[in-house]
């Protein structure tokens, strides 16, 4: 591979950046021959974009992997050159913020354009059809698998498997039975001091580091544990009615309902995408929210603002999974072992998504047919799009949705512990937080240059 290199013509930041990837390509491919692939797929790669890797979106990624496809190269060739690119622009490049798993989802929406009718499986829905990791295999088999046992998130999985790949590509050694605590401490000061990650990256990479050698490997950790830093408490950012009103006016059709649900419940992005249409209480006038964060569930208000139009969406949904029965699909996932349990749930309507998504899936352990819900980055990206339209000049997402939900109640003289149930918070102190964005915190404090008298004009001579 390094023959490759040498006779690329690349220049020796790009080099670099190769270098340090083909270093971390074991951690995910074993086969001697699918790595030198790999190595050349990265290199290909890097000649086209090499001026604009530190900087590359995700959207010429997914122009590059098209260009794969139309030239004629197979499924398993552009998933293969996906992952590569991912390795070298993560390992290589440094740039934290991009993970295989979400620019794969990504791909494998954009593909449906492409080849009409094709049936392609998203992320969320891999995520639960993943099989249990070999109790004697790798680390990160035990990782994964104790991750499950101990009931952890997905989202937690994902992040802790991450940040192990990461450290034993910084330690460039073959066995991770030979790491120590000491060598974990030497990349936390990488990355606090040369990659300058956040306070709460640092502590999320030590949190992983400190649970493999802990339950996994079984060393002691030592003084590891006190490189822990405080998190910097920050303010929430806030919409005013206004800037919401005008931001919802920009969101279209479907993603509208998502958005104005977001804010008239407080829910949170993934909680509102993984609605069922059994959660919806039109009667109650409530929503109530399964496995939220923490895996708790909570009730929480359904505006009416929207309830005619809620029913008008779940009327189209309903016609288009009588469709997809008829046509021996409409089946989702259902959580745990309900599907062992109840076989034929899955295909009721009860159970289906309220905001499915418009391609379909197969379940790869059944090989059913169905819909996984819409993906999130389908939603962030459509809010992105018209908080710009709205002119408005927040930092806003999805979530300040939720902030601001919380803070106008507070503002309406809501009770913070009614607040404190809407929102799902174990302890009223997280609610409290919105004290401090409200129009009038506290009580209604004049500023001292409000009081000032008038200065009088000076008479002209």
């Amino acid at each position: 591979m390094s023959k490759d290199l040498k006779a690329s013509g690349l220049s020796k930041v790009v080099e670099g950046w190769l270098t340090k990837a083909q270093q971390a390509i074991p951690q995910y491919e074993r086969d001697a021959k699918r790595q030198d692939w790999m190595f050349q797929r990265m290199v290909a790669f890097a000649r086209v974009y090499e001026e604009r890797l530190a900087t590359l979106r995700q959207a010429s990624v997914v122009s590059y992997l098209e260009m794969l496809t139309r030239r004629g190269e197979k499924d398993w060739q552009v998933m293969q050159a996906l992952d590569s690119i991912c390795i070298l622009l993560s390992f290589g490049c440094g740039r934290l913020n991009v993970r295989i798993p979400e620019v794969r989802e990504h791909w494998l929406e954009h593909r449906q354009t492409l080849t009409p009718g094709g049936v392609a499986a998203s992320r969320s829905a891999r995520e639960f059809e993943s099989p249990l990791p070999s109790p004697t295999g790798s680390v990160l088999d035990r990782l994964s698998r104790r991750l499950r046992l101990l009931h952890y998130a997905r989202r937690t999985e994902e992040a802790y498997v991450n940040w192990w790949r990461r450290f034993v590509a910084f330690c460039a050694v073959k066995d991770e039975g030979s790491l120590h605590p000491d060598d974990a401490g030497r990349f936390l000061e990488h990355l606090a001091v040369e990659r300058r990650v956040s306070a709460s990256t640092q502590c999320q990479a030590l949190n992983a580091l400190v649970f493999v050698f802990k339950e996994i490997i079984g060393t002691p950790v030592g003084a590891l544990e006190m490189t822990r830093v405080a998190r910097t408490k920050r303010l929430p950012v806030v919409l005013t009615r206004p800037e919401v009103a005008a931001i919802l006016a920009e969101l279209p059709e479907t993603y509208g309902l998502i958005g104005r649900l977001l804010y008239g419940s407080g829910l949170r992005l993934l909680e509102c995408l993984r609605l069922r249409v059994k959660d919806v209480d039109f009667q109650y006038r409530q929503i109530l929210v399964r496995d939220g964060k923490g895996e708790k569930d909570r009730v929480t208000v359904l505006p009416d603002a929207v309830e005619s139009e809620l029913r008008q969406h779940l009327e189209r949904v309903k016609q288009r999974h009588d469709s997809d029965v008829a046509h021996g699909l409409g089946r989702v996932h259902l959580p745990f072992a309900l599907a062992v349990k109840y076989p034929n749930a899955n295909a009721e309507w009860g159970w289906q998504w309220v905001f499915p998504a418009n391609s379909l899936f197969t379940n790869r352990e059944t090989g059913a047919i169905g819909r996984h819900h819409l993906h999130e980055s389908s939603v962030q990206r459509e809010f992105k799009n018209a908080v710009r339209r709205a002119n408005v000049s927040k930092p806003a997402s999805c979530h300040t949705l939720r902030h601001s939900f919380a803070t106008h109640l507070l503002e309406d003289g809501r009770d913070i512990r009614t607040v404190q149930e809407l929102l799902g918070h174990a302890d009223v102190a997280t609610t409290m937080i919105y004290t401090h964005v409200m129009n009038r915190p506290g009580l209604a404090v004049r500023s001292p240059l409000d009081g000032m008298p008038q200065p009088v004009p000076l008479q002209a001579w």
